[in-house]
């Protein structure tokens, strides 16, 4: 939940560069939040998006952008942060152990709870307490790291083991696309006057940026314009 009276608070955003992450970065802007940018070089292979987020944020007008890397290719596990993992096209099943009865091939192990603590840290420096992370519905079917009780647990961690928690300024997790689908974020990113073809959301796209159309993150995407009534602004590969 936004709060409507946050006039130029402090937030630190989580931003890929992908759809989710920009119409995240709007929505606090557009309710009076001060947003600081925070983008993570984890060894992932679509690393175009970095690109992205850097265009995003500055055109964004963001009080600061910040790039931290961490390279969980060291530890693999990954489609997309091992080269020996494929990433899965649109209609194969997932190759591997137990990935394949639910949790996909492109669940980067512990990710989003290694992000949010680095943000959490650096909202602790900056004075924030609110952090922005761009999980929805769509992505906590399948990744335990997305889901509303993993996000609650971890606000609760955050509010243990800080000094500002510890001293009464409550850290909040705020995920404003929970409960929305892919259309909805198009629909209310649009009436924010986002620019979505500056987005990167493929798992596999090219040095350009340029997408496959063919991963479920691209399969997802396209579903997503095309629910919305939205033109597609994506520059897929010929």
């Amino acid at each position: 939940m936004l709060d409507v009276n946050s006039s130029k608070r402090k937030a630190v955003v989580l931003l890929s560069g992908g759809l989710d992450s920009t119409t995240v970065l709007a929505l606090a802007q557009s309710t009076g939040y001060d947003c600081y940018a925070l983008s993570f070089d984890y060894g992932q292979r679509h690393n175009f998006e970095l690109e992205a987020a850097a265009a995003i944020a500055a055109q964004a007008s963001v009080a600061a952008h910040k790039v931290i890397r961490i390279d969980l290719g060291t530890i693999g596990g990954s489609a997309l942060t091992d080269p020996d993992i494929a990433v899965p096209q649109s209609g194969q099943r997932d190759q591997g152990s137990e990935a394949s009865a639910g949790i996909p091939v492109t669940y980067v192990p512990a990710r989003n709870t290694v992000f949010l603590s680095l943000a959490l840290g650096w909202a602790e420096v900056l004075g924030a307490q609110d952090i922005f992370i761009g999980v929805n519905a769509v992505d906590y079917s399948g990744y335990p790291d997305c889901r509303p009780e993993f996000i609650e647990a971890f606000e609760r961690v955050a509010n243990l083991a800080t000094k500002a928690g510890v001293e009464g300024q409550r850290m909040i997790i705020h995920t404003p696309l929970i409960a929305m689908s892919k259309a909805q974020i198009i629909q209310a990113g649009v009436a924010l006057g986002i620019d979505y073809g500056r987005t990167v959301s493929c798992y596999a796209a090219d040095e350009a940026g340029r997408a496959c159309g063919r991963c479920d993150a691209c399969r997802l995407r396209t579903i997503g314009f095309e629910q919305a009534g939205v033109s597609d602004p994506t520059s897929y590969l010929s």
